[in-house]
């Protein structure tokens, strides 16, 4: 097998894409501002970040990502919303619980509900999602992901 065999066309010498090095530069960038902001600042301009993104969103993808900040900050008001990776993310004391990524965002066509090993999903099935793929926000959709946010702050 050659060295460059199984890699994607536009992978770097270092094995990361264009869109992987931008996440990384973006993540730092987001820990810098975070350690500048005064304490009592902080959470109201972290949700204000993610308020932001969600409004530079495409279309499609900024009326899921409204009705899933609504969702979770209603149903799990002790997640704090903060930017992740540059996405919409929401955290218990700093650590990421679960996160909105743009399909539009990431080439994809959907948008994607995620959850960390943060999230109260381990079960005696030694099996759970987590992640969920996002084309609209139905009624049945929102309902499962209320009981997915309830269940991951559990």
């Amino acid at each position: 097998m050659t060295p460059n065999a199984g890699k994607h066309s536009d992978q770097g010498a270092d094995g990361f894409s264009d869109d992987e090095r931008a996440a990384m530069r973006q993540r730092a960038a987001e820990l810098k501002v975070e350690a500048s902001r005064g304490r009592g600042n902080k959470a109201a301009a972290a949700e204000l970040d993610v308020l932001s993104k969600i409004a530079e969103m495409a279309d499609s993808d900024r009326a899921v990502a409204e009705r899933v900040h609504a969702i979770v900050t209603t149903h799990a008001p002790e997640l704090a919303p903060k930017l992740w990776y540059g996405q919409p993310a929401y955290a218990r004391k700093g650590k990421v619980v679960c996160f909105f990524r743009s399909g539009h965002a990431d080439k994809e066509r959907y948008s994607t509900l995620g959850f960390t090993a943060e999230a109260n999903f381990d079960d005696d099935s030694g099996l759970w999602p987590t992640s969920y793929a996002v084309t609209e926000l139905t009624e049945e959709a929102r309902r499962a992901i209320t009981a997915l946010v309830r269940k991951a702050v559990s």
